[in-house]
């Protein structure tokens, strides 16, 4: 281990740099760290002072790290968990199977962790906020510390068990959905987690840096967490899993607006990657922006512009916006502020720059045309408005060159932004969060499971890919969870329901992996399955994704796989 990479990675004078290995974006000799994500990344970290400015068009937009947030500003009667967990010939608790969260951290010396005899079912913590000191780092991983199960039992039998493994959890999400997904059950209470002999393996994410969140103007107060640290978290549950030869449920409650929602970005790809191997199933949240007006869908007859009309209610520091087009769809992009002056748009929509100070408002404004991904080739404009006025600002959206003549533009998510930024003429479909427009993992979306309808704020899709997601939605509203106190708290959002379906997934997978099955599942097998039990919902008319809304039950989905 080199201790200097753990002091160099969390400093705010290092830049982040995520590349495909394929990559020849950026040369790598003046990196002076470089960490390993799997066989497809690596992470590369700068001193900011031997490298240009970060920008669009200096370093590219894959390589960026983008910022995640927290997807979350008596449930498992109706998916069916209950009934798996007391029926006698079933019996399904999880028992055998790891659930990984890349999250928040953990309250780690809760009871609701524990086994009967007091005993942690924690098998590993790695918390990336933690430098690296006397303990070590994980092995093939250059920053954070690694904590086993034998010092988290040795903690738990001291009267301060955070003097041996000061992991903590001060946000309280990590270990609310761990509670959800696994927590033991508490009679008295009458809790029980969705799989509660499973074991966890843990990774607190280290906070997003400062010079990242200024470069998305993410408020530096706001909890964020970076794409390259997601991966290597991972990584870092895949390869725990892989040692110890156990399936693996992995459960993220993160999104962000960014990125195509195509299911094409850097995190997409190794969710994809992962998932799709054997005894491997990734749950992730469809986030909550259906209702946010952070997304516009726009389309062009090929000769006429588009205008999408932005409402920036108080002045502040700034905000950005994408606007995603599938190859070979190409735009041209004009804006008008809101005292009336112009930014023409240029004449070629390749790679390129442009910015314009609009003098009377005190704005600046830069646009960058880029291509995007090295399978699709998608057209991202990438538009940065610096100290932006309040008031209506105008893009006038231009063909180039079309052939439906669609496009999305999406604004930061819920939380993303100082102040409040809205679309006119929002569209409320295509609103799931990235990473869950990914082909592989399960999407899981947000229902109210005491009205049984759809949780209004619940991200839709589909994918601009046309991929149907989310794959079906579970309880979202008012579920019960432990907090990172120990105090019985309830949580409202999708990453609740990511958590309930991580519970879920994991009976399936015990019951593929017990009795003698040796059933080979995946994110697709135990997907398949869920969704064929799915009760469908005949309040959704969505063209083409009613399916996808269904409601969860686990019980209805194994007793339709015995054709009972």
């Amino acid at each position: 281990m080199d201790r200097n990479c753990d002091a160099f990675i969390r400093s705010n004078n290092t830049y982040d740099i995520l590349i495909a290995r394929e990559s020849l974006e950026i040369s790598d000799d003046r990196a002076e760290c470089i960490q390993n994500i799997g066989e497809k990344f690596v992470a590369e970290y700068f001193d900011r002072d031997e490298v240009p400015q970060l920008s669009i068009r200096t370093y590219g937009y894959s390589i960026i790290p983008k910022c995640f947030g927290l997807l979350d500003p008596l449930a498992l009667e109706t998916t069916g968990i209950l009934q798996l967990q007391n029926q006698p010939a079933l019996s399904l608790r999880g028992q055998g199977i790891f659930i990984g969260f890349v999250d928040t951290g953990i309250s780690y010396e809760l009871p609701c962790f524990r086994n009967a005899d007091g005993s942690t079912r924690i098998r590993s913590i790695w918390d990336q906020s933690i430098p690296a000191g006397e303990k070590n780092t994980p092995q093939g991983f250059l920053y954070g510390t690694e904590y086993t199960q034998k010092e988290i039992n040795e903690a738990l039998e001291q009267e301060h068990p955070r003097e041996l493994v000061p992991v903590t959890d001060e946000d309280g999400h990590g270990t609310m959905l761990a509670s959800i997904a696994c927590g033991s059950e508490d009679l008295q209470a009458g809790f029980t987690g969705a799989a509660p002999y499973a074991e966890l393996l843990v990774v607190k994410l280290k906070p997003a840096k400062p010079y990242l969140k200024d470069f998305f103007y993410i408020p530096q107060e706001m909890p964020a967490y970076q794409e390259n640290d997601i991966m290597a978290a991972i990584e870092y549950l895949e390869e725990t899993a892989r040692k110890l030869g156990r399936p693996l449920i992995l459960c993220l409650g993160l999104g962000t607006n960014n990125g195509s929602h195509s299911g094409g970005s850097n995190l997409s790809e190794l969710l994809d990657d992962i998932a799709g191997r054997w005894r491997r199933c990734a749950v992730v949240a469809t986030g909550n922006e259906a209702n946010a007006r952070h997304h516009f869908y726009g389309k062009s007859d090929g000769n006429s512009m588009v205008a999408v009309e932005v409402n920036v209610e108080q002045r502040m520091r700034g905000f950005y916006l994408e606007l995603w087009a599938s190859a070979p769809e190409l735009f041209v992009v004009a804006v008008r502020s809101p005292g009336g002056t112009l930014m023409p748009a240029q004449n070629v929509p390749g790679n390129s720059h442009q910015e314009q100070e609009f003098i009377f408002e005190g704005t600046r404004v830069e646009i960058d045309y880029a291509q995007v991904g090295r399978t699709r080739g998608d057209q991202l404009v990438f538009i940065r408005f610096e100290n932006p006025a309040a008031g209506i600002w105008t893009l006038y959206v231009n063909p180039s060159t079309t052939i439906t003549g669609q496009f999305h533009i999406w604004l930061p998510m819920s939380g993303m932004l100082e102040k409040d930024v809205v679309f006119l003429r929002p569209d409320p479909d295509v609103t799931l969060t990235v990473p869950s427009s990914a082909k592989i993992p399960i999407g899981v979306g947000g229902m109210d499971q005491k009205s049984g309808i759809l949780y209004l704020d619940s991200g839709r899709g589909n994918t601009i890919a046309s991929v149907v997601k989310p794959d079906f939605v579970a309880p979202a509203v008012g579920v019960q969870a432990i907090g990172r106190l120990g105090n019985y708290v309830t949580l409202t959002g999708t990453s609740a329901a990511s958590a309930i379906a991580a519970g879920a997934c994991a009976q399936i997978m015990e019951w593929g992996n017990s009795r003698g099955r040796r059933l080979l599942l995946n994110s697709v097998q135990i997907g398949n399955i869920l969704i064929r039990g799915c009760e469908r919902n005949p309040d959704v008319s969505y063209p083409n994704t009613a399916w996808g809304y269904g409601k969860m039950n686990v019980y209805d989905a194994l007793m339709k796989f015995y054709g009972v």
